[in-house]
């Protein structure tokens, strides 16, 4: 796909037929056109992801000025310190299937990742398509899903996170301090399927920072959500993208997970990561996300721009 905006002319290529697109001859900056940053969203609604090829030039500032484009931008992080307000400094691989900042009620609704320092090798980042993936869920179990809310918080339960707690000081692969990611404890109720407030897709909702399905047992809840998110992770289902210098990716927070590989040994790997502000998720009954636990205020505002005519507005959570 061919797209000419002023003098620059932009290629598209698909990188899958499920997830991912790559972007080449278009220069990002704060001083983007409206057309063509409209542009790039209605491409995010169709490929979820965009690596956007050729940004050697931007800087921490250029690179916000062109996420507020998009969107609010959000704090850096509701726990995690940062250099900056508006930016996550991530040295190292977030290697756990997620999707940015879920267990807040707002859950960021696009990230922007830009590579900084890459290593010699490895280091790819993964990302999977949770509305095509509940798309091909057969209908038992997209009925069941339908019906099922799960709590997601920043003190995950994994085999790591219990390691972590038992030395505070301790980071993970993500160059995060187990201690500050949860100095502040949060718990939200969402949704495992949520309406996509831009484009009225279904999307699953689970990953990492899912402690456990509401009102079922904990084998239950283990069980459910480990066949569900083999159903996200199902190959043909995910991209990898192996970094070069200059790029920059852009992701629909709302409609995919990721995964960053840690394969690169002692050696450095840096990214610098804008999210910009979603709104509350709302399931196919119209129910909102429930707040249990922290309060998220600070970190993002209530973001409304993208809703659907006659969508539900989304309302702040007691």
């Amino acid at each position: 796909m061919t797209k000419k905006q002023t003098d620059q002319s932009i290629e598209l290529t698909r990188l899958s037929h499920s997830v991912g697109a790559k972007v080449e001859g278009l220069r990002l900056d704060g001083d983007l056109d409206a057309d063509t940053a409209g542009w790039l969203r209605s491409q995010l609604a169709v490929h979820k992801v965009l690596i956007i090829r050729g940004q050697h030039h931007l800087t921490d500032d250029s690179q916000y000025a062109f996420a507020r484009l998009l969107g609010t931008p959000t704090l850096a992080h509701p726990t995690v310190a940062s250099h900056g307000q508006d930016r996550l400094i991530l040295e190292g691989a977030a290697n756990a299937w997620h999707t940015d900042v879920s267990f807040v009620d707002r859950v960021p609704k696009i990230s922007v990742l830009r590579a900084v320092e890459l290593p010699g090798y490895g280091g790819a980042t993964e990302w999977a398509n949770t509305v095509a993936a509940y798309e091909r869920l057969p209908e038992p179990l997209r009925e069941l899903a339908d019906r099922l809310w799960a709590v997601h918080t920043n003190d995950y339960d994994y085999a790591s996170a219990r390691e972590q707690a038992q030395n505070k000081d301790s980071t993970d692969s993500s160059g995060f301090s187990y201690a500050e990611f949860t100095r502040v404890r949060f718990e939200t109720e969402h949704p495992v399927v949520h309406v996509h407030p831009a484009t009225g897709e279904r999307s699953l909702l689970l990953g990492q920072f899912v402690s456990h399905l509401a009102g079922l047992r904990d084998d239950e809840s283990r069980d459910l959500v480990r066949l569900l998110q083999a159903r996200i992770l199902s190959p043909d289902n995910t991209l990898r993208w192996h970094w070069e210098e200059g790029d920059v990716a852009i992701w629909d927070n709302l409609a995919t997970q990721h995964y960053g590989v840690a394969d690169f040994g002692d050696q450095a790997r840096k990214n610098h990561r804008v999210t910009l502000a979603g709104p509350v998720p709302v399931s196919i009954t119209g129910e909102h996300s429930r707040v249990i636990t922290g309060d998220a205020s600070a970190y993002s505002v209530i973001d409304e721009e993208d809703r659907l005519p006659g969508y539900p507005g989304n309302l702040a959570v007691a």
